[in-house]
């Protein structure tokens, strides 16, 4: 296995390279493997399973995890938790150096059950880091173990983060929302989008909250920040992605962005930048 964590650029090589290791994580013993994966912008691994959870880390770059619960986008410094068994495909928007950490189900109690986006700490982020550079992911010595072991304790304790946007199965809701996201703008009101579903407000409030399990408001501003993300990764200056989504100020975006991820932009991404290269 240790052949097959070079980087690779050719396309090709990272499809067969992503079979083989589906492959082989079939087959490898232990509670948990670590792994490290190089991908170019525009890469999209298809869809597929494992029967291990996921540990999805962008340590640097931006990832669009798609499943059929939804979208999750995942920035530098952030994990997405993949249970077993849930089929995903991941799309990279940008240049992704992505650790993957997999897990056995039953590794340990209170392992997450479902999907959602975490924050990586500074210790995790450096467990990580250390675990990929394990022969095959894997520990061989006492060391070794304990690093993965003390990696496998902290999964349960990270932070959830609202990056995730998932996606109703009703299909004039559904249409609503994929509008949204080739044009989103801060302006959609609940009135607007009822009138386009041909529903009462009230059936279209309870219906969305329904099969998102958030209301409008919530389920817009995650859109909008899933928007932005790439964009600011990229190093677009905020005041243009601000108003190109719609906001009448640079504040007002700035609240948004602050309320969904606790920190104003220019602050996040020099955060994220001097712990992973991100916008480096």
């Amino acid at each position: 296995m240790s052949s097959r964590r070079r980087i690779i650029e050719n396309e090709d090589e990272l499809a067969l390279l992503h079979r083989s290791r589906t492959q082989w994580l079939e087959n490898v013993e232990g509670r948990m493997v670590a792994l490290p994966t190089e991908y170019p912008d525009g890469y999209r691994v298809p869809e597929h399973a494992h029967s291990r959870s996921q540990l999805l880390y962008a340590l640097a770059g931006v990832a669009l995890i798609i499943t059929r619960h939804g979208r999750w986008i995942v920035p530098p410094d952030h994990a997405m938790w993949i249970p077993a068994g849930i089929a995903h495909s991941v799309e990279m928007l940008g240049s992704v150096s992505m650790r993957s950490v997999y897990v056995e189900p039953q590794a340990i109690a209170g392992l997450p059950q479902q999907l959602k986006v975490v924050a990586i700490s500074e210790l995790m982020r450096s467990l990580i880091v250390e675990a990929v550079k394990l022969p095959d992911g894997a520990a061989t010595n006492e060391r070794d173990a304990l690093l993965l072991g003390l990696l496998l304790q902290e999964i349960p304790g990270l932070a959830e983060r609202p990056l995730g946007l998932p996606l109703p199965n009703e299909p004039r809701l559904y249409a609503l929302c994929r509008q949204f996201l080739a044009e989103p703008s801060p302006r959609a009101s609940i009135d607007e989008w009822a009138a386009q579903a041909g529903m009462s407000r009230r059936t279209f409030t309870r219906s969305f909250q329904r099969e998102t399990g958030l209301p409008l408001s919530t389920w817009r501003q995650q859109a909008l920040l899933f928007a932005a993300m790439p964009r600011l990764a990229d190093g677009e200056a905020i005041t243009r992605v601000a108003l190109d989504l719609g906001y009448d100020s640079v504040p007002a975006f700035t609240t948004m962005f602050k309320r969904m991820l606790g920190a104003p932009p220019r602050d996040y991404l020099k955060s994220a930048a001097g712990r992973s290269g991100f916008l480096a």
